[in-house]
């Protein structure tokens, strides 16, 4: 049967404003985990050394204890996050904007404040998305802005999951790499974010719960995977970076990461091994 919830938006809403902070340091060992973890060749990274992009997602985690967890492995809502009243959700996407280079061994200060509350219908029904502003700064001052996009779904059982409704217009690729994905590279990055979606990690859930037909990969993951393409591309790090989510991408066949023609905004987009569009993205620099 279909989960059926009642959305109340006026209360919902309740939440915008909302902020809290938190604190954590980028060590040598954090930085060497993601690299490896990306398959970037072995080094043994120095305080002061330039910090892999995307190793803000691994800062500051949600921590709780294992009875404040909701079914599905996140920590339950209510607290920081508005008590939304389905089931399902998903980072469906973001926008960042880099001020200054993050280092090991820096200690960084993140504020996030919810932003807007909203209430969409969908081809998969009703959907609640709620936007959350990061700052990211270190002692040197500010050097991250982050607008995070998390949707929420209802849940139907054994059903498959939909992806979220998007239009996608992508050039001719003229660069592309091909990263290994299984279900290791999840527990890996999972660990790394502290991210106990069991959505990543737990078939069993995955597939008889969720209805998705293997175990997905995370989109902070495939936005650092487009970030890393789009440096090789064009080289420095993008004074923007703009991504959404458009289809589950699911582990068991290798991710391949695509960047148009080189121009003033930089076009980027993962596919799956059968041609499936699941992220786009746009970088400027």
């Amino acid at each position: 049967m279909g989960e059926t919830a009642v959305l109340d938006l006026e209360e919902l809403r309740q939440w915008i404003g909302r902020t809290e902070s938190a604190q954590d340091t980028i060590t040598p060992r954090l930085e060497a985990s993601l690299r490896a973890t990306l398959d970037r060749p072995p080094e043994q990274p120095m305080v002061g050394n330039l910090a892999t992009l995307g190793v803000h997602w691994c800062l500051a985690p949600p921590i709780v204890q294992t009875e404040a967890l909701g079914g599905d492995g996140h920590p339950l809502r209510g607290g920081f996050l508005p008590s939304v009243p389905l089931s399902r959700r998903m980072w469906a996407g973001g926008e960042l904007a880099f001020e200054a280079p993050l280092q090991v061994g820096d200690t960084v200060t993140r504020t996030s404040q919810i932003e807007d509350v909203a209430i969409k219908e969908g081809r998969s029904g009703t959907m609640c998305f709620v936007t959350v502003r990061h700052s990211w700064a270190t002692e040197r001052g500010p050097a991250l802005e982050e607008r995070q996009d998390i949707v929420y779904r209802a849940g139907n059982a054994g059903r498959p999951a939909a992806a979220i409704p998007a239009e996608v217009s992508l050039p001719q690729a003229s660069c592309q790499r091909v990263w290994p994905c299984d279900p290791v590279l999840l527990l890996r990055y999972s660990a790394l974010t502290f991210n106990g979606h069991r959505i990543h990690y737990d078939y069993p859930y995955v597939t008889e719960v969720e209805g998705y037909p293997g175990l997905v990969v995370h989109g902070p993951l495939q936005a650092t995977l487009l970030m890393s393409l789009a440096v090789e591309a064009r080289g420095g790090t993008p004074r923007r970076f703009a991504f959404r989510g458009v289809a589950p991408l699911i582990a068991g066949r290798p991710i391949v990461a695509k960047a148009g023609p080189n121009r003033e905004t930089l076009r980027l987009w993962i596919e799956d091994a059968d041609g499936q569009t699941t992220m786009t993205a746009d970088a400027s620099w």
